[in-house]
């Protein structure tokens, strides 16, 4: 299913069987600091598509897929936020999916590196939330990974760090530009995933839907 072209030569869509091959060699390309195991691979993205066809999502520029996310429904505790990236992952193939889940939560998004700052994560952003308007869901939730911290956990604390983006006195690669994306910060959470770029850190975000 096609959603629409966010540019010239691009097409957003839905995941197909036949793009799991090419996936998995780009989760390598878009995190080469994470854990292997917290990974998607092949046969991985086949049994999310399987489990939730329409939370699957990627972007292809003439014919090269360069974008991609993985989403799930669930029954988000606002009350419990602390959980970790494998938790959520179970093995790579998101057992942790409720099919009748009051929110949208986005495990992954990503973009190749030489498609980077031309608006197609937005482009994803925006069609994971139009999913959330489709379904009547509350909203959509989602941890960012800390990704420029791995340089300065030498010299602050993260929580320091964390308060500093939140308040946008510090520009985050990731978490800011989550943040433009309409997302509100809800917390810093320790050891959310095994990646040194962000010092393990995620940023607990949540973006409400208001009917």
């Amino acid at each position: 299913m096609i959603y629409h072209e966010p540019g010239a030569g691009t097409v957003l869509r839905q995941t197909c069987r036949e793009d799991v091959n090419e996936l998995e060699r780009l989760q390598i390309i878009v995190f080469p600091d994470l854990d292997d195991q917290e990974r998607f691979k092949a046969s991985h993205y086949l049994h999310h598509i399987a489990m939730f066809p329409e939370g699957q999502m990627l972007i292809e520029n003439k014919g090269e897929i360069i974008g991609m996310t993985t989403t799930i429904r669930y029954h988000f505790d606002p009350a419990n936020p602390k959980h970790t990236f494998a938790e959520m992952i179970t093995g790579g193939y998101c057992y942790s999916h409720q099919p009748d889940g009051d929110w949208l939560y986005g495990l992954d998004i990503g973009i190749h590196p030489q498609y980077r700052g031309k608006g197609y994560a937005r482009a994803l952003y925006q069609q994971r939330f139009n999913l959330v308007k489709k379904l009547g869901l509350c909203g959509e939730v989602t941890v960012g990974m800390l990704n420029g911290y791995g340089q300065y956990k030498d010299l602050m604390p993260a929580e320091e760090y964390y308060i500093e983006v939140c308040q946008g006195k510090r520009f985050d690669p990731t978490v800011s530009v989550q943040m433009k994306a309409g997302f509100t910060p809800n917390g810093l959470i320790e050891e959310y995933v095994n990646d040194p770029t962000c010092g393990n850190y995620g940023v607990l975000l949540l973006k409400k839907f208001n009917a």
